[in-house]
């Protein structure tokens, strides 16, 4: 997107607000956005978001109890509404695996099928791991 001069002085990138003092902080606020955008992603399938929108009414429903940690909720909602998740994210859905073994337990007998979920179930973390090994190989 193209830096413009503002008709106040001021710039803005495409048709953006002009809030930039300068040109060069303009400049900059691009390449951070650009940044951002590359090296996030949601490409996951659409069965992660499911396991974790499971989890998330189940927990809006009967509360998480002693489930989960902040970030683990987090991850719950961020999936269940298909946001773009970063590599270091990503990162830590592929070391989820190790849970995988939990995956069966009913919600109402402990916590292993809701964390699972949350993290986007068997599919979300099998596509975290694949999709870390692409970012890795410069695939993205």
């Amino acid at each position: 997107m193209p830096v413009i001069k503002c008709s106040n002085g001021k710039y803005r990138i495409g048709s953006g607000s002009c809030i930039y003092d300068t040109e060069e902080k303009a400049h900059r606020a691009w390449a951070a956005i650009r940044v951002a955008m590359a090296d996030s992603y949601n490409d996951y399938p659409q069965s992660a978001v499911n396991a974790a929108k499971r989890a998330v009414a189940w927990a809006e429903k009967n509360g998480w109890g002693s489930c989960l940690t902040q970030t683990g909720k987090a991850r719950a909602y961020q999936l269940s509404r298909k946001e773009n998740i970063t590599r270091d994210t990503i990162a830590r859905m592929a070391a989820f695996a190790r849970h995988l073994q939990y995956k069966d337990v009913p919600y109402t007998k402990g916590c292993g099928g809701l964390a699972v979920d949350a993290w986007g179930g068997q599919a979300g973390i099998e596509w975290a791991q694949k999709k870390l090994q692409e970012i890795k190989d410069g695939q993205k």
